[in-house]
């Protein structure tokens, strides 16, 4: 059985560590901010300029100023912290965010990501996400393993335009994790999703990767 949306965030909050300063996509990874471990403090820090971010508001009690990059509502902490989006991206780009979890499109086996680019849809811009993967120490990918229509994401080249080359140490899907603790290796298979079978993963898994 394929894990949940909350059940990639819960897996991916378990990189966390203690004193990280942490910066978390859009989509499943603002989901990592519930599962942080009790008494662990972990900084959320957010390209618009925030440090410091503290949970989701309650219905009926959000501050429109109060945003996330993504342009989600968020609340702050007596802790918190803001500055301008280029002291956000000093930061970013001066290797002082421990961790960043981000979505993708497609992950190759050599660590590409592309995750800005959305086929058939119109966007915006990459945002900050070249940025984080560039600059940041640690790099955790939270996806679906297949897209909707059954194809492969987990794949030997990306065919999207990338975000970034050879960036991403860990990949975390519906299926299973892999890790890559030296970017000039392989992925290697840590674990499963319950009642996968490593014929299933292999089947819907075109990257080469160890078992």
């Amino acid at each position: 059985m394929p894990w949940s949306r909350n059940e990639l965030a819960m897996r991916a909050a378990k990189e966390l560590r203690d004193g990280f300063y942490v910066n978390l996509g859009i989509g499943i990874p603002t989901l990592v901010a519930n599962y942080i471990a009790p008494g662990m403090k972990v900084v959320l820090q957010s390209e618009n300029g925030m440090l410091g971010m503290g949970p989701f508001p309650f219905e009926g009690e959000e501050d429109p100023d109060l945003v996330n990059a993504g342009k989600q509502t968020i609340t702050q902490l007596p802790t918190s912290s803001y500055f301008s989006s280029s002291d956000s991206f000093g930061m970013i780009r001066g290797g002082h965010i421990n961790l960043s979890v981000l979505g993708a499109m497609e992950v190759s086996e050599g660590g590409d990501l592309a995750n800005w680019m959305v086929p058939g849809k119109m966007v915006k811009g990459m945002g900050g996400a070249m940025d984080l993967v560039a600059g940041v120490k640690k790099v955790v990918i939270v996806m679906e393993h297949t897209s909707k229509d059954g194809a492969h994401k987990f794949k030997p080249r990306c065919e999207l335009p990338l975000t970034g080359a050879n960036v991403v140490d860990l990949l975390i899907t519906d299926l299973a994790v892999f890790s890559r603790p030296d970017r000039q290796a392989p992925f290697q298979l840590l674990e499963m999703a319950p009642v996968v079978t490593l014929e299933e993963l292999r089947s819907k898994t075109s990257a080469h990767f160890k078992a």
